[in-house]
């Protein structure tokens, strides 16, 4: 007796008298972060369809896990061009400290807004 069949590209595999679905989540060891969650969330609220295909897919995690990624690289990127428009040096820092947590604080702010309306709620 076969204990293994293939319709639609599809795997089953026989359990008692009946074929199920088998069926394999990839393994991703990536972490989501805080823009994967808050994608996540986005999601599940706005896109609920986008979100079932890649829960179905078993792609939901690396999805947010490589979007979680694009956004870090894009805020820090942000971050770097605001410092040097601005002028927020570490002779500021060494100057000034709270001066420079101040404008490093608007800073991040900002790009934060950027990222979050470019990459997260999109």
């Amino acid at each position: 007796m076969k204990n293994k069949k293939s319709i639609n590209n599809m795997n089953y595999v026989l359990v008692g008298d009946y074929y199920i679905p088998d069926l394999k989540l990839p393994h991703e060891e990536r972490p989501i972060g805080k823009y994967g969650w808050m994608h996540r969330e986005y999601l599940k609220e706005y896109n609920p369809m986008m979100f079932n295909d890649l829960v179905l897919d078993g792609q939901l995690w690396t999805y947010l896990a490589d979007l979680n990624e694009q956004a870090q690289g894009r805020l820090s990127l942000i971050v770097e061009q605001m410092k040097v428009t601005e002028g927020v040096t570490e002779k500021l820092k060494a100057a000034d400290q709270m001066a420079w947590l101040g404008a490093m604080n608007s800073i991040h702010n900002r790009a934060e807004e950027i990222v979050l309306k470019e990459i997260v709620y999109r």
